[in-house]
């Protein structure tokens, strides 16, 4: 098996608003599964883009990304935000959080 043909995961942290966001694990094989199942215990999406996803292995860890892939990262967030935005008006208002 190839580096190509196993599983990779790369996770991204942006809470500081101010900042690019920060490559905070990355991944092959086990390492994907564990941090791609993490994520989803925690109620974060998981994106499936593997030209995104190599090239934000070339970042080296607690590094920001770089301004080449800005456009591509705000596209993922931004359909993020979307799919949050769709759980949020579609959950009962009693549910909703405040």
């Amino acid at each position: 098996m190839t580096p190509d043909d196993r599983p990779s995961a790369v996770a991204l942290s942006y809470l500081d608003k101010n900042r690019a966001p920060i490559v905070v694990a990355k991944g092959y094989g086990v390492v994907a599964e564990s941090i791609m199942r993490e994520a989803r215990e925690n109620g974060l999406y998981v994106h499936a883009s593997p030209d995104l996803i190599r090239l934000l292995m070339q970042v080296d860890l607690d590094q920001q990304i770089p301004p080449e892939l800005y456009l591509a990262v705000a596209e993922v967030m931004a359909w993020i935000h979307g799919l949050e935005q769709a759980e949020e008006a579609a959950a009962p208002r009693n549910s909703r959080r405040s």
